[in-house]
């Protein structure tokens, strides 16, 4: 019979450490919250390997006393709850006292301390032994190293991934916690190298600490994102108190293709909450692409007793007492200040109301010169037109009216240029778009070659998106997006699979600003990427440098190119995925960044040159992502639609 036996206290630290010690960053975000409770103003963190060799953070705040160090690695003790009432009114960061327990028991654990007037003493402890402690000379504040994180865990420490993705996640663990108290200095180093560098971002009077805030962004994510941030700020009076939103939401125009860039703070305190993040879907409907997820930067400070932090390992996730009038405060400000903004882009969004005005006056002067000017060169164009013109027209400029066609002479099909295609630059200039997409060279270059004598496509483009093919058995419908992806990407494979691509090299490396598991991923990848003719290289923090682009796509952004890639990779990182998947799922994604948009007006070359690369093209039935790329509709078919069988 099975006997009932209390656990011993290693065994009992060990569980505890496996839902609260995932992976290096979860020490380090632990240690850092402790550092922040602490009162620090300056908190460094190094790490080695990834954090898996050595996670070491110094901080100046109260310390721990020499005769409190041995509590400090027992299971739950600790110094910021006293009751279980204050479970509910928990202002601190940390309140468990678990965290430095169940690091200890998996780990080799050193902490040195020291309060202002007291003496020094470390704390010495390895997995299950006892913590040795002994005098020691230190600053005033705390050290803690971990050393050999899961050694005395062998299967917990096979699961780490690569030293590159750890340090990833450690950076991700740091930017969130640096992002709540930009009044505070905070370094990050990875293998001697300093990533981060973030000093106490002033917060002037006039300005407050939107200003602050705005500043630590711009040193975390790129001054670029920061620009194109729009303020948010509203006020709830409760009974229970005051609940303030504030902080920034990114213009529509920046988005991403995942919600790691969704920052939410509860309290000084990041958290995942999926109702908060429909909210903020829900104010960007309409405004960006499906599939595109919005960025932002939004604090929610509110009394403790309304929101209850004790319900997640992590204190990832947290329990509001009443969350519907947060979605509606989220959602109702969010949409305010998007109709009082103007989103055009391009636009600026922190403009006054008197520079309005100016803006508005300057724009009607602008369109009233243009309208004389276009007045003006039209009549020149009408005085130097060929007489040959003339001839076709009725009284010299409205055309002639040409009766239907009767008797013998049937109809058929020809392009129809609406304004939009005739107005566009893409027609005026009569470049193909294969060759915009830099991949379609080759259709369009057979094409070029062909007959000048061959029969004009019989196709018809519908609204710029879908084309319309007449066909022996009836009518064919051509999501032209859809088939040039799936000719793009049978392409790129085929050039991958034959060798390395063209490259270009960039005469001056382009810069771009990752989150940190996105650079961490792309980093891991270089050699993936460099078969698809990508060369990346770390630049410094979470800042890679394209030196080569393919040439293939040279007409695209590398910049925004990378950004989707580094997406596509950060979200596989810990799939730990085969080599060829994440090769196919980079040929889907450049395919579908480089094929036609819908909207794209094409020209009858461009038709002709898309069609006669069909039937050279495996599958193009579908596209790569498994969508139809044309629709059947039979003479059979049409006849019983319109009932004549």
């Amino acid at each position: 019979m099975p006997t009932i036996r209390p656990l011993p206290q290693l065994v009992v630290n060990q569980i505890a450490a496996g839902e609260v010690v995932e992976r290096p960053a979860s020490v380090v975000k632990e240690l850092l919250e402790n550092a922040v409770d602490s009162g620090a103003t300056r908190i460094d963190v190094a790490i080695e390997e990834g954090g898996a060799g050595l996670v070491r953070i110094v901080d100046n705040g109260c310390g721990i006393g020499a005769d409190e160090l041995h509590l400090a690695v027992t299971n739950h003790a600790t110094s910021k709850i006293a009751s279980a009432e204050e479970l509910f009114r928990v202002g601190t960061l940390g309140f468990r006292g678990e965290a430095l327990a169940s690091i200890a028991s998996v780990s080799r654990l050193v902490i040195r301390s020291r309060q202002e007037g007291c003496d020094g003493a470390e704390l010495v402890m390895s997995g299950s032994a006892t913590a040795d402690i002994s005098p020691a000379g230190c600053p005033v504040g705390t050290t803690v190293e971990v050393r050999d994180l899961f050694f005395n865990t062998p299967v917990r420490r096979k699961f780490l991934r690569t030293a590159q993705t750890e340090a990833g996640h450690v950076s991700e663990a740091f930017a969130r916690v640096a992002l709540a108290h930009p009044s505070r200095h905070f370094t990050l180093s990875h293998n001697g190298r300093l990533l981060h560098d973030l000093p106490p971002c002033p917060a002037p009077p006039e300005e407050g600490e939107d200003r602050a805030w705005r500043d630590r962004i711009a040193a975390l994510f790129g001054e670029d994102l920061s620009a194109a941030l729009i303020a948010v700020e509203s006020r709830d009076e409760r009974t229970e108190g005051l609940v303030r939103l504030s902080g920034f939401v990114a213009d529509p125009k920046e988005t991403r293709t995942h919600t790691r860039m969704q920052y939410l703070l509860v309290n000084g305190r990041a958290i995942r909450d999926r109702s908060l993040q429909h909210a903020l879907g829900e104010a960007y409907r309409g405004l960006i692409l499906t599939g595109r997820k919005p960025i932002c930067f939004l604090r929610l400070e509110m009394p403790p007793a309304l929101v209850d932090v004790n319900v997640h390992p992590q204190k990832l996730e947290v329990r509001f007492a009443d969350s519907g009038p947060l979605y509606s405060q989220l959602l109702g400000t969010l949409r305010s200040r998007f109709l009082s903004s103007d989103l055009r882009v391009g636009a600026s969004n922190h403009i006054g109301n008197d520079e309005d005005d100016a803006v508005g006056d300057a724009t009607s002067g602008l369109v009233d010169w243009a309208k004389n000017e276009l007045g003006e060169r039209q009549r020149r164009f009408d005085d130097s037109a060929p007489m040959s013109y003339a001839r076709h027209t009725s009284g010299g400029s409205v055309p002639a009216f040409r009766p239907f066609p009767s008797g013998g002479e049937s109809l058929s099909m020809h392009r129809f240029m609406g304004p939009r295609a005739a107005s566009s630059p893409t027609a005026a200039e009569g470049e193909s778009v294969p060759m915009r997409a830099a991949v379609g060279d080759d259709a369009a270059h057979a094409y070029s070659e062909s007959d000048d004598n061959a029969a004009p496509v019989r196709a018809l483009q519908l609204h710029n998106r879908y084309l319309i093919v007449e066909t022996d058995a009836g009518m064919e419908v051509i999501d032209q997006h859809a088939l040039h992806e799936r000719v793009l990407y049978e392409q790129l494979r085929t050039r991958v699979l034959a060798g390395p691509l063209e490259t270009q090299k960039l005469l001056v490396p382009e810069p771009v600003d990752l989150s940190p598991a996105e650079a961490a991923a792309v980093l891991d990848a270089r050699e993936l990427l460099l078969s698809v003719g990508l060369d990346v290289r770390a630049f410094g923090g979470d800042t890679v440098l394209v030196h080569s682009f393919p040439a293939m796509l040279r007409r695209l952004t590398p910049g925004e190119t990378l950004r989707d890639l580094a997406a596509q990779l950060a979200s596989e990182a810990g799939k730990a995925p085969d080599a060829r998947d994440v090769l196919d799922e980079l040929l889907h994604t450049m395919s579908c960044k480089a094929a036609v948009k819908y909207g794209d007006p094409l020209s009858d070359e461009e038709i002709a040159a898309l069609l006669a690369a069909r039937p050279a093209t495996e599958n193009h039935h579908h596209c790569p992502h498994g969508r139809p790329t044309s629709l059947v509709f039979t003479r059979e078919e049409l006849d019983r639609r319109f009932q004549r069988i």
